[in-house]
This record gives C-alpha cells, sequence and structure tokens, in this order.
C-alpha cells in the first residue's frame, strides 16, 4: 500500500461562518485539441519543431512567463509517451507549487488531463446527473447520506469519490470497510448501477484522467501536494470526464479539514468553480467550518454504521 501524506496550512482563526460561493463573470470558451495537432510537425524522430523540456522547466521555475496552450500540449503527450522523464516532469510541478498556473494555464493544464482518457457517456440516463465533492474533514460522512437522498428527489448521482488525505478518512475507506464492498468499477459497471439504483459512489476508473493518477503519484512523493492549482486540476478533471452535468463542492477548512486556512479554502472553492463553468458543468461551492469530527464515531467501520441513523432521523429544515 502507497503512504498517504498529506499535510496543510495551519489553522485559520476567521470566521466559522459557512460561505456560498457563485461565479459573477461569464466563462470564456475553450476548445481542447490534441498534442500531435498543436506541433504538426514533430513526427517521430523530428525533434526540431518540440520544445525543449528543460526551458520549459526554467521558465516557470523562474516565472518568466506563462506557458502557452501548445506548450502545456506537447508536455502531456510527451510525458505520457515517456519522452519526458519523471524527474523532469517532478522539477515542473516543483516549480508551479512555487509559483502557480495563471487563468489560461490552468484551463489548459486541466483540459489535457482530460483529454489524456476517455469521458463516461452518461447522455442515456433518463434522470438529471448531478454529484458532490468534499475535499475531506475527520468524520466526513456527508456522501454516505447525501446520493441516496438526491436519488430519491429525482436524480442521478454518479459520485466518483477518493480516499482519506492526512487525518481525514475519505469515503471509499469506509465503504471498503463493509465485507464484499466493491469501489472498482469500470464504466458499464457504472451506468449500471446508476440506471438500477440511480446512484452509485466508486473509485474513479483507470480510463478517466489517467494523467491525473502519474501526476498525483509525483506530487505524493515530492511535497508538492498542497498546491492549489494542481488541487483543482485534478479534482476537476475527474469530475469532468465522468460526465456529470452538475456539481456541488463542500470545501472543508478548520483544523478537522484538510484544507485548514480559509483563505487558501476560497480560492481553491473559487479555482474549482471556474474549471467547471469553463467545460459546461454547473458548478456551485460551500466553504464549511470543519473544527472537529463530523460525527460522533470516526473509525471507518463505525462512522458508515451511523450513516443509516443520520437518514432515519433527519428532518426538513
Amino acid at each position: 500500500m502507497g503512504r498517504r501524506r498529506r499535510t496543510e496550512c495551519p489553522d485559520s482563526a476567521a470566521s466559522p461562518r459557512s460561505t456560498y460561493l457563485t461565479p459573477s463573470f461569464r466563462a470564456s470558451s475553450f476548445t481542447l485539441r490534441p498534442a500531435a495537432a498543436l506541433f504538426p510537425g514533430a513526427a517521430p524522430g523530428n525533434t526540431s519543431a518540440m520544445p525543449d523540456v528543460v526551458s520549459l522547466i526554467r521558465v516557470k521555475r523562474d516565472n518568466e512567463r506563462a506557458l502557452s496552450e501548445a506548450e502545456i500540449g506537447w508536455l502531456f503527450g510527451a510525458y505520457l509517451a515517456g519522452e519526458i522523464a519523471d524527474e523532469q516532469m517532478a522539477a515542473l510541478l516543483m516549480a508551479i507549487y512555487f509559483n502557480g498556473l495563471d487563468g489560461a494555464e490552468l484551463r489548459a493544464w486541466t483540459g489535457e488531463m482530460i483529454a489524456s482518457g476517455e469521458r463516461l457517456d452518461l447522455s442515456a440516463t433518463a434522470r438529471p446527473t448531478v454529484d458532490k465533492h468534499s475535499t475531506g474533514g475527520v468524520g466526513d460522512k456527508v456522501s454516505l447520506i447525501l446520493a441516496p437522498l438526491v436519488a430519491s428527489c429525482g436524480a442521478a448521482v454518479p459520485m466518483l469519490s477518493g480516499r482519506g488525505l492526512g487525518h481525514t478518512g475519505g469515503t471509499l475507506d469506509k465503504l471498503e470497510s463493509i465485507p464484499g464492498f466493491r469501489v472498482d468499477l469500470d464504466n458499464s459497471d457504472m451506468r449500471e448501477a446508476l440506471g438500477a439504483a440511480h446512484a452509485v459512489i466508486a473509485a474513479a476508473g483507470p480510463g478517466l484522467a489517467p494523467a491525473d493518477r502519474r501526476l498525483y503519484a509525483l506530487r505524493d512523493v515530492t511535497g508538492t501536494v498542497e498546491s492549489i492549482p494542481l488541487i483543482a486540476s485534478s479534482i476537476m478533471s475527474k469530475k469532468i470526464a465522468e460526465g456529470t452535468s452538475a456539481l456541488v463542492l463542500d470545501v472543508k477548512t478548520g483544523s478537522g479539514a484538510f484544507m485548514q486556512d480559509q483563505a487558501r479554502a476560497a480560492e481553491l472553492a473559487r479555482t474549482m468553480v471556474a474549471l467547471g463553468i469553463e467545460h459546461g458543468v454547473r458548478t456551485r461551492a460551500l466553504i464549511t467550518w470543519t473544527r472537529r469530527s463530523a460525527a460522533r464515531p470516526v473509525t471507518r467501520w463505525k462512522s458508515r454504521k451511523q450513516s443509516p441513523r443520520s437518514r432515519a432521523t433527519a428532518r426538513p429544515t
């Protein structure tokens, strides 16, 4: 099993009130193009038309200028083809950690991550599709309660969930504490479960944004997990690729959360909302305060066991 070491900023003394974020701008259009189309002269063996990866690392390291869409497209194509070494990509990720990505760079970066794999086609689903994602908090079991509740209201919930970050527990970890529960579903299994139960919680399949899986493995061992643009592109590339038409983001902050500083949580929320809208997904975010466990039991099995009681005692407000 791989190590899951995550840290974040120290806790903020800001107000614990929740904040609702909604975009106040019109999203610009964004067209994805394969890397080969960006460099038509870059045939195998012809390196004259290709950028120099070391030069691009220096550009980002020294913050000389933004990387172009063409350069980012080439980077992803070359990295996935094995023409760029992990060490070189790790150096670029560290440069991004310190200097960030501007809006155009982040759109292109996220678009290439989506284009690296397949997109789940949910067009045959009769119900409107909606998903929810939480950035993680101790004892957070909202997904286990929310998915069946939303399905009972007439929506379809294709929820691709994650595992724990640092001291927080992941939804998949809780579900796997149930003997025999399987979270690794392929696209056909996802569609079948969605048609039968109208809600499914599963891990992202290997075909969805595979570039993210490789980049995340590098970030995990190079101390670059906490980069907001890299977090946003990692989360949103999978959410967009899953094919949902609407998405609600629960960005938790406070000492019980993965993203402990409220200002950084707000920045992450705004960044993810913008990415969702730019890629055609109706996206909203809530910033919620988590100073302690969201439930009395915090172990995976006990937290999962309490969820049905939470649904049974829920009352309209």
